[in-house]
């Protein structure tokens, strides 16, 4: 599977817990990631990881063109729901897209772990 991390700045370090909770599960696949996310994840983990720009320089964007494109069959998107983003267009696109596209979003901590548990156990997504 080719799986995109995208975590907004307070959310980073739930991000870089996930994946190294489930850095067996992660290693199995093709990771993308938005740029800061990725370096961080990449340093906790030696995960490898294919980077874009960072979400407000528009990395967010990148995601969504491989989205749109068909290259990307899961995304985990940990969302500070809480603080404003300069990128707001950019992050409802994705979501919005995500829909269009039928493809599995997480856009929790909590619902991250049921997706990256299902993986654990050989259950996979079917767009």
């Amino acid at each position: 599977m080719r799986i995109a991390l995208i975590a907004h700045d307070k959310k980073k370090n739930e991000i870089i817990e996930l994946a190294k909770k489930y850095k067996d599960v992660l290693a199995e696949h093709e990771l993308y990631a938005t740029g800061t996310t990725g370096t961080l994840i990449m340093g906790e983990t030696q995960l490898p990881i294919h980077r874009m720009k960072s979400g407000p320089m528009g990395g967010d964007q990148q995601i969504g063109a491989m989205l749109a494109d068909g290259k990307l069959d899961l995304i985990i998107f940990l969302r500070d729901p809480l603080t404003a983003q300069p990128h707001e267009p950019d992050v409802s696109a994705l979501l919005r897209l995500c829909d269009v596209q039928r493809l599995p979003l997480a856009t929790n901590a909590s619902s991250a772990t049921v997706m990256l548990e299902c993986m654990k156990n050989g259950i996979y997504f079917n767009k």
